[in-house]
């Protein structure tokens, strides 16, 4: 399937095992969403900045949602949603947290740093399959997202 700029999905996230989880679930779950990876908070910023490597708009498209792990080496999904809401052109892509921390804190400040949603990711594959679907479900058939 072709990318489109309604479904695709950018992922931040560092631990490949966990891209796995996610690239599997998502393609059960989450009927015509497809997902492009970086593994930080770096690479997520050159990304939706068209910077190098990502610069050609046609094999890196803009995506509908970006889903942030929090825990990411060079520089981390706080400091990347920071950047992401602090940019006029990039601050109306819904920024879904994906992470493991569960801490309250966590949760207040990257709601206060303007995140969309903030999910606890599922310890098990069925969890996250049921999250792909939930996903798709809410993101690309009940909300209506900025162009």
């Amino acid at each position: 399937m072709e990318l489109t700029k309604k479904t695709m999905i950018l992922v931040a996230e560092d631990d490949p095992d966990d891209r796995l989880l996610i690239q599997k679930a998502f393609t059960k779950g989450c009927e015509g969403g497809e997902l492009i990876y970086v593994e930080n908070g770096e690479e997520l910023i050159k990304y939706l900045k068209r910077e190098a490597p990502y610069s050609d708009e046609d094999k890196f498209p803009r995506p509908r949602v970006v889903l942030l792990d929090l825990n990411m080496p060079k520089k981390d999904g706080r400091e990347a949603l920071k950047e992401i809401k602090a940019d006029k052109t990039l601050c109306k892509i819904p920024v879904i947290i994906l992470t493991t921390s569960k801490h309250q804190d966590d949760i207040d400040h990257m709601y206060k740093l303007g995140s969309n949603s903030y999910i606890t990711k599922p310890s098990s594959f069925e969890g996250l399959l049921a999250l792909a679907k939930e996903f798709h479900k809410y993101w690309f058939r009940t909300v209506e997202l900025p162009a």
